[in-house]
This record gives C-alpha cells, sequence and structure tokens, in this order.
C-alpha cells in the first residue's frame, strides 16, 4: 500500500477524532493493516503526522494546476480552489479538530516549518490566479493584487471560524459568499454578489 494511501486515510481519522484520537492503531484499522507496519513506514504517530503535513504541502501546490485544467476562467479556478482545501471540513467538529492541528502547528518547530509551507502554498495559488483574472480581464486592471490576495486569504479563513461558531448553511458556500463579495468590487465586469441563503438554517 502506497504512503499516500495511508496519509490520506490518517487525514480522514485526523477529521474526525482531533489530536488526542490520532494513532497508530486508528490509522490502521482505516486502510487494513497493522500497526506494526505503520511503525515501519513512519517509526511513530509524530512520524505519522510529520509525513501528513509533509504531504500537505505538496497537495497545496499541486492543487491549483489541476485546477485550472479543469477551469474555464480563472475566478472560477479560485472559486474550486478554496471548494476543494475547504471540502475536508464538513461539519464544525471536524473543523474544530482541523483547527485543533493547527494549534499544535503553531508551537511545534517543525509542524510550523510545514503549516508555513501550506500557508505560502496557498498565497502563491491565490496570488496567481487574479493576476491571470486581470490579465484575462475578469478583474480591473488597477486590482492590487498583493493586497487583494491578503484580503482574501483572511476573509475565507475568519468565515470558516465564523460558520464553525454560528453553524448556519454549508461551510463551501459560506465561503463561496465571502470570496464573492470581496471580489465583486474588482470585477471588471461589476455584478451583484448572489443573496446570502448560506445564512439560512440547515
Amino acid at each position: 500500500m502506497e504512503d499516500a494511501v495511508i496519509l490520506r486515510a490518517a487525514a480522514e481519522v485526523m477529521g474526525q477524532v482531533g489530536p488526542s484520537g490520532l494513532t497508530l492503531a486508528a490509522v490502521a484499522r482505516r486502510v487494513g493493516l497493522v500497526p506494526g507496519t505503520l511503525v515501519q513506514r513512519f517509526g511513530s504517530k509524530r512520524g505519522l503526522i510529520l509525513a501528513l503535513a509533509d504531504q500537505s504541502v505538496r497537495d497545496v501546490e499541486a492543487l491549483p494546476d489541476r485546477v485550472r485544467d479543469e477551469q474555464g476562467s480563472a475566478l472560477g479556478a479560485l472559486a474550486t480552489l478554496f471548494t476543494r482545501w475547504m471540502a475536508p471540513m464538513i461539519t464544525p467538529e471536524t473543523f474544530a479538530h482541523h483547527l485543533a492541528f493547527l494549534c499544535a502547528d503553531l508551537t511545534d518547530p517543525d509542524l510550523h516549518e510545514r503549516a508555513l509551507a501550506v500557508h505560502r502554498a496557498q498565497r502563491r495559488a491565490v496570488g496567481t490566479l487574479l493576476e491571470e483574472a486581470v490579465s484575462a480581464g475578469e478583474l480591473a486592471a488597477t486590482t492590487d493584487v498583493e493586497e487583494l490576495t491578503a484580503t482574501v486569504l483572511a476573509v475565507t479563513s475568519g468565515t470558516g471560524l465564523t460558520w464553525a461558531l454560528d453553524r448556519r448553511g454549508t461551510l463551501d458556500r459560506r465561503v463561496r459568499h465571502g470570496l464573492d463579495t470581496v471580489l465583486a468590487p474588482h470585477l471588471a465586469t461589476p455584478r451583484r454578489p448572489e443573496p446570502p441563503h448560506h445564512l439560512e438554517t440547515t
């Protein structure tokens, strides 16, 4: 079994049980292996977490090119990119578990290095797509791409936390609405964002 398959399973377990519940045994059960096999592959739970963090960096770096190939526009690719990034956090509970791991990333030097690499890769991806949107005439030529990139990342991250607290609607719709609202003043052809149906209680 490839390491990538095991790491995907580890990410799923992580989202379901959080830091305290993530064990080699839990991941081994998910993929149908014995814990000893994971010890041979990764050495320890920490080794597994570091490998998962490294895989996260690779995934974030590779995803923009795949999304761009699927979409007909830079802004369409940007929206899809955020949908894919948010996909593992389908419930407030899974969001909380991923957030708990992020808190660990901020205090562990090795994990922080990898979390920062993920953040920088996300920033590059968003910035590149916004630049492409300006070049393609989707966004106004006067758009400050660097500033807009920072705003997009701040708003989408904050939207996730707000959604996890008020639990209204779905995360992908909330993030998409936030993204549309931030981009609206910069569109070359202005349009009103869709009504905030995401605020309806589900």
